[in-house]
Formats: C-alpha cells, sequence, structure tokens
C-alpha cells in the first residue's frame, strides 16, 4: 500500500528547517529499529523514551508570520491559476496528477472535484487517437474519483506527449513541498508523542506481561488508512482500538486456555463489567481496557456528531471475539474446517471490521439510521478488504514476531480438501481469490455508495496496506515497514 503520502522524496540530514523537540523525541523512539534477530520489541517505545517533562510544546517547522501570508497569497494564486487552466483538458488533468502525486491535493479538494466533474462530462469528446498518456491520465483520475469511464478510452495507437508545469512554481516550488512535507511530518510526529503518552498511561504492557508493545506499528495502520492531514485527531482515537486488536488476538492464539477463553467471549457478548470480576486478572485488564477505550471513543463521537455508537462499536468486539473463539476451538479439537468455514469465520477474525467501523463513526460522515444498519451489517467494502487481508496473512509470510499460537490457515484447509495438491497449487487458488477480491472492493469504491470518500478510500488504504505490515522477513521483522516509518516520520527532506 501506499503510504500516508503519495511522494517518495529523498531523506538526507541537509535540511534547512531546525529539528523541533518533538523531532527530537521520535528520534529516540525510531532508534528501538536495531538489525537484531527477532524480537517484539522492534516497534515498542520504553518507558525512558517516552517521558514528557512539563507540558508538551510544538514548535512549527516555520513559524513566521510573513512566511505563512506568503504561503496563503501562493496558494489563493495557485487555486485561482488551477480554476483558470483547468478549463483545457489535458493541462487540468496534468495539473491535478501532480498536485495529488505531490501530496497537496487536500489544499485544492474543491478545485480537483470541479475539474473532474467536467471531465467526466466531455471524456467521449475529448479521447485522444494519438496520445495514450492523455487518455490513460484522464481514465485513471475520473476512476480514481468514482466516475465511470467507457473502456473506449484505450483504443489508441503511439504516446504522443511532453508534461507542461512550468507555470505552477507557486506552491508547487521546491521550498514549499519540502514546507509542506516537514509541516505534515511534524503533526505525525505529534501524534506519535499523543499515542505513545497514551499507551504507557494505560499500562496494559505492564499489567499484561505477554502483551505486544508496539504502539508505532500500531499507528501505521491509523496514518496510511486516514492520509488526510487534517484528519490528526482520528488517526489518534483509531489507534487505540487498533492495539486492542492486537492484544485480544494475542489471548486467545498465544495465552488463553479454552476455558479461559469461552469465558472471556462470555463477558464480551454481555458486555459485563461485573461478570468480568470472575475472569483471569489478566483478561479483567483487559476487559476493563476495551470498556473504557469504547465508552470514551462512543462519548467524544456523540458530542461531535451527535450519535451515540457505543452498541455498534461492542458489536464488532463481539463479533471478533466469537471469531476468535471459533478459531480456538478448531485448533483445541485438532480438526480443519472446510476452507469455505474457514475463510467465513477468517473474514470477521481478521480484525477489518472493527477497524473500519470505528473510522465510518470517527469521520461522522453520511451518519443516518439507514447508513448504521448497513454499517452493522459487514457491507461488501468491509468484507472484501478483510477477505484480502486474511488470505494474504494465510500465504504464509506473515510469520509474526516471536507468535508462537496457531490460528490455522486458508491453505491448509485448501489442501485437505484437495487431496494430492501442492502448496504451490493452494498459494495460486489464494492469488486469484486475493485477485477478486480486489475486484469486488474496487467496485465497491467506484460504485455509488452510502459511504463518504474518505471511509472508501480508508478501505482501499487497508487492503495496499496489507503487503507491507504482512512482509516478515526471516527474522520475523519488517524491514521494509522500518524503512518508510524512519523516512516519514525522521528523516529530512533535500530537494
Amino acid at each position: 500500500m501506499a503510504m500516508s503520502s503519495n511522494v517518495y522524496l529523498t531523506a538526507a540530514s541537509g535540511s534547512p528547517f531546525p529539528q523541533n523537540r518533538n523531532s527530537e523525541r521520535v528520534k529516540h523512539i525510531l532508534k528501538e529499529f536495531k538489525p537484531t534477530p527477532a524480537s517484539t520489541q522492534n516497534w515498542s517505545i520504553s518507558q525512558k523514551q517516552t517521558v514528557i517533562s512539563g507540558p508538551l510544546k510544538h514548535r512549527r517547522t516555520i513559524n513566521t508570520d510573513d512566511s505563512d501570508f506568503e504561503f496563503a497569497e501562493k496558494l489563493k494564486t495557485t487555486k485561482h491559476f488551477l480554476r483558470k487552466e483547468g478549463e483545457d483538458p489535458i493541462q487540468g488533468l496534468a495539473m491535478i496528477d501532480a498536485i495529488q502525486r505531490l501530496s497537496i491535493d487536500y489544499h485544492f479538494r474543491e478545485e480537483i472535484d470541479s475539474i473532474l466533474a467536467r471531465q467526466s462530462m466531455l471524456s467521449s469528446t475529448f479521447l485522444s487517437d494519438n496520445n495514450l498518456y492523455e487518455n490513460a491520465l484522464r481514465f485513471r483520475l475520473l476512476r480514481q474519483q468514482g466516475y465511470h469511464v467507457s473502456a473506449e478510452a484505450w483504443r489508441v495507437s503511439w504516446p504522443k506527449t511532453i508534461l507542461m508545469m512550468s507555470q505552477m512554481d507557486g506552491v508547487v516550488s521546491y521550498k514549499n513541498l519540502q514546507r509542506q512535507f516537514e509541516m505534515v511530518k511534524s503533526r505525525h510526529q505529534l501524534e506519535v508523542v499523543e499515542i505513545s503518552k497514551w499507551w504507557k498511561d494505560l499500562g496494559l504492557s505492564k499489567e499484561i506481561k505477554f502483551a505486544r508493545d508496539q504502539p508505532l506499528k500500531w499507528y501505521m495502520w491509523s496514518m496510511s488508512c486516514l492520509a488526510d492531514p487534517c484528519l490528526s485527531e482520528q488517526r489518534i482515537e483509531l489507534t487505540k482500538p487498533i492495539s486492542m486488536i492486537y492484544i485480544i488476538d494475542d489471548i486467545f492464539d498465544v495465552y488463553g486456555t479454552l476455558d479461559e477463553l469461552v469465558c472471556f467471549t462470555e463477558v464480551i457478548n454481555r458486555w459485563d463489567i461485573a461478570a468480568a470480576e470472575h475472569l483471569p486478572d489478566y483478561m479483567k485488564i483487559c476487559f476493563k481496557a476495551l470498556d473504557n477505550i469504547t465508552d470514551e471513543i462512543s462519548y467524544e463521537i456523540y458530542k461531535k456528531h451527535g450519535w451515540n455508537p457505543v452498541d455498534s462499536l461492542r458489536k464488532t468486539w463481539t463479533g471478533l471475539c466469537n471469531a476468535f473463539l471459533v478459531e480456538a476451538k478448531w485448533f483445541a479439537s485438532g480438526k480443519l474446517p472446510s476452507s469455505e468455514e474457514y475463510l467465513k469465520n477468517g473474514i470477521v477474525s481478521s480484525g477489518v471490521n472493527v477497524v473500519l467501523v470505528h473510522i465510518f463513526f470517527l469521520l461522522g460522515q453520511g451518519i443516518s439510521k439507514e447508513n448504521v444498519e448497513l454499517i452493522n451489517n459487514f457491507p461488501a467494502i468491509i468484507s472484501s478488504t478483510a477477505t484480502i487481508l486474511r488470505l494474504w496473512d494465510d500465504l504464509g509470510s506473515a510469520k509474526d514476531e516471536n507468535q508462537d499460537g496457531h490460528d490455522g490457515s486458508y491453505v491448509e484447509c485448501y489442501r485437505k480438501e484437495n487431496e494430492g495438491s501442492s502448496c504451490e497449487d493452494a498459494r495460486n487458488q489464494v492469488l486469484h481469490m486475493i485477485s477478486d477480491a480486489w475486484k469486488q472492493l474496487n467496485q465497491e469504491c467506484l460504485s455509488p455508495s452510502p459511504f463518504s470518500a474518505t471511509f472508501s478510500k480508508a478501505s482501499l488504504n487497508i487492503a495496499r496496506m496489507v503487503p507491507l505490515m504482512y512482509n516478515y522477513d526471516d527474522n520475523h521483522r519488517l524491514p521494509n515497514l522500518e524503512e518508510h516509518m524512519k523516512s516519514l516520520l525522521y528523516e529530512n527532506v533535500s530537494l
């Protein structure tokens, strides 16, 4: 998946921008990325590293009023230029493409929407027979925006194009691009500091000794799902339930006995604080943390959007734990389910439903009785994303750090059903199913939908993120993810 930014800029240490205090904290945090053998601490934040003395004060990368005024004026000028030049079919598309690749499109939402709406009405008129670039660009940008574009756009001959963007040197200057990148990076650094403080204060890593201590890794899901810089608060809140998915997964896969898991699942289904008192201490602590997180998020959503989602959020957790328990019983019995039965349950146990339902309410877009009922019943936009994650996880490349539990895989179930099939046959079947799930997800995102564009993009981003989040090396580490993390949060930009 593309990370939170579409720009991959070369990082170096020679940035003219001063390091702020948050940069230093993140620098210390990211020192945890050591080329050591498998370690559950690769994504952890030690107590010493996260101690914050005194109130947090954020220093902006560039803090002069003149600089802000200059940038605002350039932004205003560029918006006017974009509206004017956007009337030209190819110029408008080329500018949108450049702006999106530079990850500054959030400044120009209205202008981009207007240009693409006009392009959608004129797309058949302006098909070029000799310009593959122009047609491919129009096809991609309109489809990406949710417009239906006929495949006739591909009936072209040889490419003939030169991208002219010299007049875009206002906001799209190197200096301003660097400034934008540093501003977004600084915002993410603040989020990392806040999440690390929340995780430390929560105390689960102390109380539950086996619990994974990886808030940076969990934050990467939020950072990639909700890429808009303006969604800072939503990213912070989303990281909290994501952390609980990992903790509860470990309880079911690694630590809990079957009898304990049955009792824990019963408490989750009843959502009964009093009944939780009879659980083992580690389960009691986990449930109370889950209850507090769910109530706090529900209260914030109610204050902002006037809807209390507590029942919907609890329903996602009961579904997740019930699915985890089914897997635990399968493993305890030593019997493999059918591949169909396994996948039906595995889509729920992927945790994607928990994440996307939280995103739906945190965004606060399109909350209505009808849409809430729809989101509560595992719509296709969620199930297709969950299928991609579950099947990719089951390909065998997702051996997590020091996780010795066993919850089966689709590959095992498929080979049992198809005697004589090789591991390669099973993997090819899984890849085919992932491809089909992607087609369904694209269809859901490109068709008229009751869900917002931001929600649809979050679903896509989860699916895009899966190969990066589950691409473990032989040492059970995530080197590619670590490099992306350091590049986005720590290293300076050199242009």
